[in-house]
């Protein structure tokens, strides 16, 4: 593939992934046609094999490797910046493609100019819906979030509505923010609202970068007619008091503090 014309830069981060991060790099290659890409691999000092094992099986992968855990905005925009794409396709570690998604959200982009970002369906490996599209939340929404595997916060209507429960989600729609595990955007758009904001370690960091293109006169845009397996190993569901749980926190108050409470386009 040619560095003086590429369609899709396609940026994965990962820590303690590594396994992953291989059915991810291999359903890539396996079955993404038609287009230009690159593939940049952020290892966030996973110190589980990852650096070695694209260093010695993906010849081709540009690999940064990071002697400590940077946090997933900074690692993302160490992949933007060296980035040769016409497009970025920002893309979780724990993600396997089972079609040409890459092409599917290339072709709506071409055709969508006023689409700042789009992000496709996520599904489970049983092909069950993963509610990636949320609308902006309040603050009762976020600490739901964290509260969802127990049954009676799964039924609030506070949670239902923040996640687009009423929805079928089989058909393009505008939304207030998809999940960061799936961002697909023009190289160009950085120019008008900025890289993903550093000052935050572990999430909310897709809803502030989808904040800031609707409020640059961008859309954000769901688009169903492909789909990505998502195993989702969400570190923070896995330990509520862990220290990356309070880090997401913090980056939950960090959010609220910078746009004063008022989270909306």
């Amino acid at each position: 593939m040619s560095e003086n014309k590429i369609d899709v830069s396609i940026i994965i981060i990962s820590w303690k992934m590594r396994d992953f991060l291989k059915v991810c790099l291999d359903s890539i290659c396996r079955v993404t046609k038609g287009i230009s890409f690159e593939l940049i691999v952020i290892d966030n000092d996973s110190r589980d094999g990852t650096a070695e094992l694209i260093q010695k099986s993906y010849k081709n992968i540009k690999l940064i490797k990071n002697s400590v855990n940077r946090g997933v905005a900074p690692a993302r925009n160490q992949g933007i910046e060296i980035a040769k794409g016409q497009y970025i396709f920002s893309l979780d570690a724990d993600m396997e493609l089972k079609e040409n998604s890459i092409e599917h959200l290339f072709k709506y982009m071409e055709q969508n100019p006023n689409v700042g970002l789009a992000g496709c369906k996520l599904v489970d490996s049983q092909n069950n819906l993963q509610y990636s599209c949320k609308k902006f939340p309040n603050l009762f929404a976020l600490i739901f979030r964290r509260l969802e595997n127990h049954n009676f916060i799964q039924n609030s209507t506070t949670l239902k509505n923040h996640i687009m429960k009423d929805w079928d989600h089989n058909s393009i729609r505008e939304v207030d923010y998809v999940i960061g595990a799936c961002h697909f955007f023009r190289r160009e758009l950085i120019n008008n609202v900025g890289l993903y904001d550093e000052k935050i370690f572990y999430g909310p960091e897709d809803m502030d970068l989808c904040l800031r293109i609707w409020k640059n006169n961008f859309t954000v845009v769901y688009y169903p007619f492909t789909s990505i397996f998502h195993h989702e190993q969400r570190i923070t569901k896995k330990k509520v008091l862990s220290k990356i749980s309070f880090k997401h926190l913090n980056g939950i108050l960090y959010i609220y503090i910078k746009y004063r409470g008022r989270i909306r386009r």
